[in-house]
């Protein structure tokens, strides 16, 4: 079962039909939609800032949630995906977007809807992705606009997916 944890007097919080991983852990002001999915030594940590998900949301293998105390909470949309050991840090991330894999999203970045975070990439603190882009590098950058195929290819494939992996261990 999960590390799920109160802290500060506040216990996270899900809607229906979500999975977490056994070794995964979520602390404190946590709260996520439904049919979010939390994988294997991912952590959401909710103990110095507001962390709040919408629904198929899946946080990756080893990827990290957290915020900055009395600065920034964390927000992230719907069909979001945070990739395997990518870190999201007190920012705002609106629905259908795509966090690669080790990329790093800092303080005070706003990532519009529709949008992909290169593998790799990193967003340093204010960064704004436009909608519709493909921002990658370091520090990162616009390096392209999305086509609808790489859309439905690429970020709503890995959500749709990720609800998919996730049943399997229900």
């Amino acid at each position: 079962m999960a590390l799920i944890k109160e802290c500060r007097g506040k216990y996270p919080s899900h809607g229906n039909d979500c999975w977490f991983a056994e070794n995964s852990t979520i602390v404190g002001d946590v709260t996520m939609g439904n049919q979010c999915s939390v994988w294997f030594s991912a952590v959401i940590r909710g103990d110095v800032n507001s962390i709040k998900m919408g629904n198929k949301v899946n946080i990756q293998d080893g990827a990290v949630i957290h915020a900055t105390f009395e600065k920034a909470a964390t927000t992230l949309g719907n069909n979001v995906s945070v990739g395997h050991n990518a870190l999201v840090h007190g920012c705002t991330i609106e629905d259908n977007v795509l966090i690669g894999m080790g990329s790093i999203v800092m303080d005070n970045c706003y990532i519009e809807s529709g949008s992909i975070v290169a593998a790799g990439a990193v967003l340093t603190e204010g960064t704004r992705v436009e909608a519709g882009s493909i921002y990658a590098g370091v520090p990162a950058k616009k390096v392209k606009s999305i086509s609808p195929e790489l859309f439905e290819g690429e970020v709503m494939r890995i959500a749709n997916n990720y609800l998919k992996y996730s049943s399997w261990f229900k």
